[in-house]
């Protein structure tokens, strides 16, 4: 579990490359599907910031949720984890650059409780989680910075007004 501090997701392609499935932020449980599985780690997990975690034993987890009565809420969070890996996969095929950049720094924001967002993330890992070269991302990043919604430093992305962000992501033409 995921006391303090953000993660990052990450699951090698089978291309070689190397995706960036998600942000987590405190209060998460990290390596749930695995354990409901059966099966070994599906993802790599690197602090994004400083990060206080606890661990709890995959038996000892499963005997916390039985005794708690827990198991249909987890089964609904896992379900939840997974819907979120498929609209992602349909946003990927589906939407051009500028559309697909956005939702992906929603995506990335959704744990976020103030404003100013910063996403966790650098341009290229922001490639790698919306499946994109990072000059398509550079690209990008440069006209939502124009139109006021992101900044941009070395290596940080800042999501300014998340509600315009989330407003145009939504539109009809949200291609930027």
């Amino acid at each position: 579990m995921l006391v303090a501090g953000r993660v990052k997701v990450l699951r090698d392609s089978p291309g070689g490359s190397v995706l960036v499935l998600a942000v987590r932020g405190p209060g998460e449980i990290l390596g749930e599907i695995s354990i409901l599985g059966g099966a070994d780690r599906s993802a790599t997990v690197i602090a994004v910031d400083r990060c206080e975690t606890r661990v709890i034993p995959a038996e000892r987890f499963l005997l916390l949720v039985r005794s708690l009565g827990l198991e249909s809420e987890l089964l609904r969070h896992a379900m939840s984890r997974i819907r979120e890996g498929e609209a992602w996969r349909a946003e990927m095929a589906a939407l051009p650059a500028g559309p697909r950049i956005m939702r992906t720094l929603l995506r990335l924001a959704a744990p976020a409780r103030t404003m100013p967002v910063d996403v966790g993330l650098d341009q290229t890992e922001l490639g790698q989680a919306a499946g994109l070269a990072r000059s398509t991302v550079a690209a990008e990043l440069a006209r939502l910075r124009e139109q006021g919604l992101i900044a941009t430093s070395r290596r940080r992305i800042v999501i300014i007004d998340l509600s315009r962000l989330r407003a145009l992501a939504a539109s009809d033409h949200g291609n930027v």
